[in-house]
């Protein structure tokens, strides 16, 4: 079998990876919140986290360092403008101070944080380190978003927030290299946006949430096309750097649906796609993706505890699938050639809580078929375990 810089290594192996985030929030008055998280990280994903799209271990995002570090992972404020006159409690978790907020309002945030803390969000498919572990289920798979190798960046985020429906637009800073830890300061020209609208909705006593977004990124990108043809004028394979040019776009789309079937039975559907002209820029190499899901709670058998099972199928442009084959790299995947198929992925988890409310065990399951989008390869069985306080 022939394998390239970055593909899965087909001998078995055993990686693990931790994280830790303390949630630091005040009112500095009424309606202007500061939030500071802190984190520690380190660890790493099989194979230096190459060789699969949909990547089973969101907790190590794209970073593969074993030496936990700290660092800041958020650091922001948020003021609220109240267009109502009622408003309703909201309890106290992670960025999110205990107290009233109007049902009717305008927020503006700014700073560091996560993009996909206010965009992409399902309750039952978002957090790697409470849900599912891939990549493709915190969000949407072909949302190539924009962050650091961590997973942050720095930007604004403005949200006008009714009872029954949302609107959402952030408009943040990008790395200067794929995959970069550094942000490109030639904002005019290097920057990425997203919009967001939301309805929640109800069937009888059952709640459901429909959302459709949107995003546009520029940055100092390369062309796949390009790369091929420099490849074939070289004499050599695909080259993505020699075609980089500032200003070069993403786009793209995605839609979800989150519908409860019962109070402990929910289902979550995700589709997204890219336009795949140009090069992966900051997350990982899915052009089109759709996933499928359910959550349930353990309240159905009397326990504390929380199922789910889910469906990954992702897929590639033609202009990625040619730049793959004739032996081009990202910075995920890429064998040296390219016999091309979906990714598909299914996962399995059971989420345990031990004896004490603060402690939980989740054993999880993933089958991964054609790896990196290669029918020559895999199937990769991952077998992980989580435990996770949250205090």
């Amino acid at each position: 079998m022939y394998s390239g810089l970055n593909s899965f290594d087909p001998k078995a192996e055993t990686k693990t990876s931790v994280s830790s985030t303390l949630f630091l929030g005040s009112r500095l008055w009424k309606n202007v919140e500061v939030y500071c998280d802190p984190e520690m990280a380190g660890g790493g994903g099989f194979s230096n986290t190459t060789g699969i799209a949909a990547f089973p271990n969101g907790e190590v995002y794209r970073v593969s360092e074993p030496t936990p570090h700290v660092y800041v992972a958020r650091l922001y404020v948020r003021q609220l403008f109240s267009l109502s006159e009622t408003s309703h409690r909201v309890d106290g978790e992670a960025n999110q101070l205990a107290g009233m907020e109007p049902d009717s309002y305008i927020s503006l945030i700014a700073g560091k944080f996560s993009i996909m803390d206010f965009f992409g969000h399902s309750a039952y498919s978002h957090d790697p380190t409470t849900q599912f572990f891939n990549w493709a289920l915190m969000g949407y798979g072909a949302w190539d978003y924009p962050a650091n190798t961590r997973g942050y960046t720095f930007g604004i985020v403005s949200e006008f927030v009714r009872p029954s429906w949302a609107l959402r637009f952030g408009l943040v800073m990008v790395p200067i290299t794929p995959n970069g830890a550094i942000f490109d300061s030639r904002i005019a020209h290097s920057n990425s946006s997203t919009f967001e609208i939301e309805k929640k909705y109800r069937i009888g006593t059952q709640r459901g949430t429909v959302s459709l977004l949107t995003y546009l990124t520029r940055a100092d990108m390369g062309n796949y096309r390009d790369a091929i043809n420099y490849g074939i004028l070289h004499d050599t394979a695909p080259q993505l750097e020699p075609t980089r040019m500032l200003g070069r776009t993403k786009y793209g789309f995605g839609l979800s649906l989150e519908q409860s079937l019962s109070q402990d039975v929910g289902l979550f559907f995700r589709s997204s796609w890219n336009d795949g002209h140009n090069e992966t820029w900051a997350f990982t190499e899915i052009d089109r993706c759709i996933s499928v899901g359910l959550s349930v709670n353990g309240a159905l058998w009397k326990r504390p505890d929380n199922l789910g099972i889910a469906f990954i199928l992702s897929g590639l442009s033609k202009d990625h699938r040619d730049f793959l084959r004739a032996g081009g790299y990202g910075f995920i995947i890429g064998d040296g050639n390219l016999d091309y198929g979906g990714e598909f992925v299914t996962e399995l988890y059971y989420s345990l809580r031990l004896f004490v409310r603060w402690l939980w065990v989740t054993p999880d399951y993933q089958s991964i078929l054609h790896p990196a989008y290669n029918k020559d390869r895999g199937p990769v069985h991952a077998f992980g375990i989580r435990v996770h306080v949250e205090i």
